[in-house]
C-alpha cells in the first residue's frame, strides 16, 4: 500500500519530531496497513473507524479514515450500519457526528468507487461468490463479453478454462490496479489497458490488488464443450505479499 499516509509524517512533523514520523510512516502505514495476509484493508477500516469512533476523535482522522474506508470496499449501507451498532456502545452523540461525516464521503447515489466505469459495474456476483474471495460486480455486455469489477482484495480462485478444442479467455483491464497469475510462473501486475491471453487450460487467478478496486472484461474464447474448471483459493500469504 502506497498512499499520502506513507509521507504524511516528514511532511508535516519532520523537523519537529522525526521518530514519530518515521513510526508513522514506515511502521505504521507502511507496515502495519499492509499486511493484508493477516487482516483485509477493509476490515482494518473498519476497525479502525470503530477505534476512532469509540475514542471521541471526530475530527478529520476519523473523516480520513471513513473516505479510506470507501477506497477500501466499505459500502454505504455497511458503513450507516456499522455507525448503528457503534452508537450502542461508543453513544449516541458521537454516532450522530460520525454520520454527518460520512454523508459527505458516500453521497446521496450508493457506493462511489474512485473512478469512472468504462463500462457497467453490473450486479454483485453472487452466482459465483463461493468461487472469490471478496466482493465483485458482473455484467453481461455481449455473448461471451463480460465486465468484472474487483472490489480491493478481491481475487477469483485458481481455475482453468477447458475445452476439447479452442477455448480459453483474454482479459482486457479497464479500470484500477489489479494481479493475475498463471500456474508456475510469477504474478503479474495490471493496469488499464493491459491484456491477458489465458491459453485453455492453463491454471491461474485474477483480481484486484490490497488497495484498489479493480476491473476488466473477460472476452470467452469459443471452444467445443468450453467449461470451467475452479480449483483451490489463492494462498492468502501468497497474496499479501503482493505490493
Amino acid at each position: 500500500m502506497r498512499s499520502w499516509e506513507t509521507t504524511a509524517g516528514r511532511d508535516e512533523l519532520g523537523d519537529f519530531a522525526p521518530e514519530f514520523a518515521r513510526l508513522n510512516d514506515d511502521v505504521l502505514f507502511g507496515e502495519v496497513w499492509s499486511r493484508g495476509d493477516r487482516l483485509s484493508a477493509r476490515d482494518r477500516s473498519l476497525v479502525t473507524v470503530a477505534a476512532l469512533l469509540a475514542a471521541g476523535n471526530l475530527d478529520s482522522s476519523l473523516s480520513h479514515h471513513l473516505s479510506r474506508a470507501r477506497e477500501n470496499g466499505v459500502a454505504r449501507a455497511e458503513i450507516a450500519e456499522a455507525i448503528t451498532h457503534l452508537a450502542f456502545y461508543a453513544g449516541w452523540p458521537r454516532a450522530w457526528a460520525a454520520f454527518r461525516l460520512a454523508m459527505d464521503i458516500w453521497p446521496e447515489g450508493g457506493d462511489v468507487i474512485p473512478f469512472s466505469p468504462v463500462f457497467p459495474i453490473g450486479e454483485p456476483n453472487e452466482a459465483y461468490s463461493r468461487h472469490f474471495a471478496g466482493r465483485s460486480h458482473l455484467k453481461r455486455l455481449a455473448e461471451g463479453v463480460f465486465n468484472v469489477t474487483f472490489e480491493p482484495g478481491c481475487r477469483n480462485d485458481w481455475h482453468a478454462h477447458t475445452a476439447d478444442s479452442g477455448g480459453g479467455q483474454v482479459l482486457l483491464c479497464t479500470d484500477g490496479r489489479g494481479w493475475f497469475q498463471e500456474r508456475g510462473r510469477p504474478p503479474r501486475k495490471l493496469g488499464p489497458g493491459d491484456a491477458v491471453t489465458v491459453p485453455c487450460g492453463a491454471e491461474h487467478w485474477h483480481g484486484a490488488a490490497g488497495d484498489s478496486w479493480f476491473a476488466h472484461l473477460a472476452v470467452e474464447v469459443p471452444g467445443e464443450n468450453a467449461a470451467t474448471v475452479w480449483l483451490e483459493p489463492v494462498n492468502e500469504e501468497d497474496y499479501g505479499r503482493l505490493a
